[in-house]
Order: structure tokens, then sequence, then C-alpha cells
């Protein structure tokens, strides 16, 4: 990669005041974790807020539905800021975990989302494609689990459903690749690096994969697998895939400081919930790869 590529402070500085302007609270808090070092009792506490009494999240913790229910989905959100924040698993993750084996198939499968979301504004992607289950969000939700060292009946159910699914090969999209490489990344006994001849050749022709650093519209990137430049996956890209779409993900930021979306949400308040989410991401990634300070 290149050495001399120029730092702009700026860039962090106002990605962090969109933020904090635009963003929720679970993100603002994650901001104060990540740049500053701040104990993530607050990320926890604002986390706690989308928990049902069921055990599960929901209240759109993914702001695509506005459905107070709990979901897998919304229970992947709560995790992921949990892992990012450092948190460890303890008894509102072990609550989650128990709704989630009321929900799963036999052998532990869950999807993304049941009919129930239908009588909320959704986007137009959240259809009855979200009510079957699989490895988006199975393998997701069971590695961001392993990742904050929770011990679960259903985890291990869905471990063992995960394992025996890519045993069968790997045929789904981008997104389900994403959940995939969490998994074999934080599941035990995994080898991540030892996936990846496998995993280049499930890249082939993937739907929705952005290889092209050029490409636009929508499209899961480089930068979504590799968000770290010791991430198991960054061997996946040479320099040169890396560095374009770090450069296209600078040249994004807006004038307000936050970072676009490049699809359709059900709402202007979930439009700015994702732009904050895509902020605190950005903000992230061109840290860890050195682009700002």
């Amino acid at each position: 990669m290149d050495d001399n590529r120029v730092v702009n402070p700026d860039i962090l500085a106002t990605g962090r005041a969109f933020i904090q302007r635009e963003g929720r609270l679970v993100e603002r808090r994650l901001a104060e974790v990540v740049f500053d070092g701040a104990d993530p009792t607050g990320v926890i506490d604002s986390v706690r807020a989308f928990r049902n009494d069921d055990g599960g999240f929901g209240h759109g913790f993914e702001p695509d539905k506005r459905c107070p229910a709990s979901l897998p989905i919304d229970v992947e959100c709560a995790l992921d800021a949990l892992a990012t924040a450092g948190a460890g698993a303890d008894d509102m993750v072990l609550a989650a975990c128990d709704w989630l084996s009321t929900v799963a198939e036999p052998g532990g499968a869950v999807p993304l989302a049941f009919p129930i979301i239908e009588r909320y504004p959704r986007a137009e992607h959240f259809t009855d494609w979200t009510y079957v289950p699989g490895l988006n969000p199975t393998a997701g939700i069971a590695g961001r689990l392993h990742q904050i060292g929770a011990e679960h009946p259903w985890l291990d159910e869905a471990t063992a459903w995960t394992r025996a699914a890519l045993e069968q090969g790997f045929d789904d999209d981008a997104h389900a690749l994403s959940e995939v490489l969490i998994f074999l990344a934080h599941a035990p006994g995994s080898t991540a690096t030892s996936h990846h001849e496998r995993i280049k050749g499930w890249m082939t022709d993937l739907k929705w994969f952005q290889l092209d650093p050029e490409a636009e519209g929508y499209g899961v990137t480089p930068l979504h697998y590799a968000r770290t430049p010791d991430s198991p996956w960054r061997s996946l890209f040479d320099d040169a895939t890396i560095d374009g779409h770090l450069d296209r993900m600078t040249r994004h930021q807006q004038a307000d400081g936050g970072w676009p979306i490049t699809w359709e949400p059900p709402s202007a308040a979930s439009t700015l919930e994702w732009r904050g989410i895509e902020t605190l991401r950005a903000l992230q990634t061109l840290r860890a790869y050195g682009r700002i300070g």
C-alpha cells in the first residue's frame, strides 16, 4: 500500500460531528468507545433500550423496518454493537439466545425476520425471502456470539448447522458471505486462512459484490469483509483493490460530514440512522487503514 498517502484529520472530526448531530444514541456511544476509549457500559445500556420482554431485540435496531417485535436481524445488530464495544456475554445476551431457541427451525437455523414486519413501514427489500432460515443471519449471529465469548445450547446447534450447511457448498449472495466470514473468523476450531481458496471460488459471480472500486450503486465491497489490515480476509484482495476502495470511501464523505447510503429506507428517520451507522463504519475502516489519524 502507498505509504505516502495523505492523512486528513478533518475526515474524523467532521464525521464524528455528523454522528453526534444526526446519529442514534447507540452510534454516539460506540464512537466514544472506539475513538475515545470510553467504557462499554454506555453502549450496553443503549443496546438494552431495543430489548423486548421476550429476550429478543426489535424496535428497528436494523433501521430498514420499523417493527417493534423481536427479530433475529435485530438480535444480530445488538450483538454487533456489543462486539464492537468489546462487551462480553452477559445475562442480556444469554436471554437473547433463549429467545432464538424458541424461533429457530429444528437444527438451529433462523431467518432474518417474520411476517409481522408487514404491519409496519419497511424497505422494499424486506419481503418474504427474509422469512426463510439461512446462513444469513444464522452464521453471523453464531459468529458474533463466539466473538463475545457466549456459551449456550442454541449456539451449539447453530454452529453445527452452519458447518453442515457450508460442507454442502455456498450458493448465496454477498450479504450471506459476510455472515459466513464472521463465523469462520470466530467459531472455535476454525482456521480462517484454510478457507481462502474456497472463499475465492464462492466470490466468482457473487451477487451484490462490488470488487471494482469504480462500480456505482449498491453493493458489498472488500472493505465490508476486510475492515482492518489484520483481518483474516485482507489477503483475499490485492493492495490496489483495497487502496481503490479506501480512496472511494474517502471521497464519498458528504459536505455534512456523514456518508451516504445507496438504497431507500422506509423513512427520513431510517435514512439518518443508516447514515450514522455507515459513517461510523467508514471512520473505523479509514482509521484502521491509516487514512485518518
